[in-house]
């Protein structure tokens, strides 16, 4: 099982961006190969990007992902380490529904000796009906393997 205390973890992101636009703990897997973390963006107006339509902008749900995939990877490495993103492409597939709460998966699929690979979703409610798809890398800044 991992090391990596991801609900403790998620308590500190009251503090920083991450708390600022609300993004908070939702789930993340428990089994010893389930490499994957949830956290949840609750509607506000703060975030609205489109104030006729009342649409959450992109850019609270790019940090979302950009938390959700990462913490995937302290959770598959077992401890905090320093890491960096490389590159997190997000595919937009449509607009979150106004007053939904937004709920982003990272998963760490694969681990190379500097480099983790992710991946993930964000959802308003379905998974089966996504907001976004997340492909990206991180740099790992301690060349463990």
């Amino acid at each position: 099982m991992s090391g990596f205390d991801v609900v403790r973890f998620a308590e500190a992101l009251r503090h920083g961006h991450g708390g600022r636009v609300g993004i908070g703990y939702h789930a993340h897997g428990t089994e010893p190969d389930a490499h994957w973390v949830e956290l949840a963006l609750p509607y506000h107006p703060d975030l609205i990007g489109d104030p006729e339509s009342g649409v959450i902008a992109s850019g609270p749900i790019a940090t979302l992902m950009d938390m959700a995939t990462s913490m995937a990877v302290w959770r598959r490495r077992g401890r905090f380490l320093p890491h960096a993103t490389l590159d997190l492409r997000i595919d937009y597939l449509r607009a979150a529904r106004p007053l939904q709460t937004v709920v982003g998966r990272g998963e760490c699929y694969r681990l190379g000796r500097s480099i983790a690979f992710v991946r993930g979703q964000a959802h308003d409610g379905d998974p089966d009906d996504p907001v976004a798809h997340v492909a990206g890398t991180f740099m790992l800044m301690d060349g463990w393997a």
